[in-house]
């Protein structure tokens, strides 16, 4: 259930950031790593957004944002998606991207010392 509450504080920031302008559409990144059911989070935006009249014929675009991470140690950046992974590792570090640490090291320098630097979470790319 906690796709619509997340759906709700989506559609109220959009209304709240357009300040008296009607919005037609707004970009959403929904990241890879996102623990959420992305099809009940639209079914949700869409059911909602009727709730707020600026916001009531306002088109949300949903884009995936992939993973990527960021090694302390060289600071090279590299993506989830290609790293060499079974499906079950890739299962836990999709519902559990701490566990990422356990399964990967950074390609360039082997170490398993990095960070997630985008595709967790649900955030606002635009608003027209």
């Amino acid at each position: 259930m906690h796709e619509w509450a997340l759906a709700e504080s989506v559609i109220k920031a959009v209304v709240e950031n357009a300040g008296n302008k009607k919005i037609k559409e707004a970009g959403v990144l929904f990241g890879e790593l996102q623990a959420i059911d992305k099809e009940i989070f639209v079914f949700a935006l869409e059911e909602l957004r009727g709730q707020y009249p600026r916001a009531a014929a306002c088109r949300f675009k949903i884009m995936d944002e992939p993973a990527v991470f960021r090694c302390k140690a060289c600071s090279r950046e590299f993506p989830l998606k290609g790293l060499k992974k079974t499906r079950d590792e890739a299962e836990f570090i999709h519902f559990i991207p701490e566990m990422a640490h356990t399964f990967l090291k950074c390609p360039e320098c082997k170490s398993p010392d990095f960070e997630l630097v985008a595709g967790r979470g649900v955030s606002i790319s635009y608003i027209k």
